[in-house]
């Protein structure tokens, strides 16, 4: 089996139909499996992948695994000897699959491989990044970075530098479509599962990194990204996920003292952030949109 791509769903049935038509439709040489792992989706997702591709492995869980759990079962399906995690709210083109799979074949000490990532429109999405520094995690867990969004810390850390259009060499690439060889995938290991959703492929690349695997982003493959779409549009939800990870990842990486710190700086923040939604609800601008994100600032507060 030359290839198999995984994806992990979670009620986006349209848009993982989409994904699906556009991998199918891929030219490749060689043989390609499909894993669709569903996680315990609302909308129909799996029976809809039942009825209209029957040819497609579906792994349909009764809970949500997230991310990584998703992709490591999907992994351990899996028979190719390489593996594509693609998510839901993608469309490849029509050559993308040959394009990722013959450089990898040419490039040996590569472990794994991203594609462009464009937005609907055809614009190029920021997909390649340079491992996060403490300073960087901090930052991010400040207002400064909303007020001061191309700031230093922010151009490096999305490789501003580099034109999105060569072919290099980065730290990690956005996991929405990681193209990975299986030898590195077993060397490395899986995804950590205590990162539910976010940071996950971050480590997993830092950990290929260790292992003395490169990873390289190549713009000849290019990948349509509809962001935001399989993580749900619930703020608090994604919010305190997103920054659980941050503070494990920190944690893992930077050590517990650290990890403690910045979740302070985060407390602090979102504090901040409710507190500046309650001024405007009782002085009463858009009162019914304030309390909503006071209800979901105070959320974020209670969980992270």
């Amino acid at each position: 089996m030359t290839l198999s791509v995984i994806i992990v769903n979670w009620n986006v049935k349209d848009l993982l139909r989409q994904c699906l038509q556009s991998v199918i439709a891929s030219e490749i040489q060689g043989e390609v499996e499909i894993i669709v792992v569903d996680s315990a989706s609302g909308d129909g997702s799996a029976a809809m992948v039942r009825q209209e591709f029957p040819r497609i492995k579906l792994i349909a869980s009764d809970e949500n695994l997230g991310y990584a759990k998703g992709n490591n079962i999907g992994a351990a399906q899996a028979s190719g000897d390489y593996l594509f995690l693609l998510n839901p709210d993608t469309r490849l083109e029509a050559d993308t699959l040959a394009t990722l799979n013959a450089y990898l074949q040419a490039h040996p000490g590569v472990g794994a491989l991203a594609p462009q990532l464009l937005w609907p429109d055809g614009s190029t999405q920021s997909s390649r990044r340079r491992f996060p520094t403490l300073a960087t995690l901090f930052w991010e867990s400040t207002l400064l970075h909303q007020w001061f969004p191309r700031n230093k810390f922010a151009r490096a850390y999305h490789c501003d530098d580099i034109s999105p259009a060569k072919t290099t060499r980065v730290d990690w690439a956005v996991g929405a479509a990681l193209f990975i060889r299986r030898k590195a995938w077993e060397q490395v290991g899986g995804l950590d599962e205590t990162l539910f959703m976010y940071f996950e492929e971050t480590d997993w690349q830092r950990r290929a990194a260790k292992a003395g695997w490169e990873v390289h982003y190549l713009p000849a493959a290019q990948v349509t990204h509809y962001e935001g779409q399989s993580s749900g549009q619930v703020f608090a939800a994604r919010t305190i996920r997103f920054q659980r990870s941050k503070i494990r990842y920190t944690k893992k990486y930077f050590g517990k003292g650290w990890a403690l710190t910045l979740r302070f700086f985060l407390w602090l923040t979102f504090a901040f952030q409710w507190g500046e939604e309650t001024v405007k609800w009782v002085v009463g601008h858009k009162r019914l949109l304030r309390r909503e994100r006071m209800s979901a600032y105070l959320e974020v507060l209670k969980q992270i």
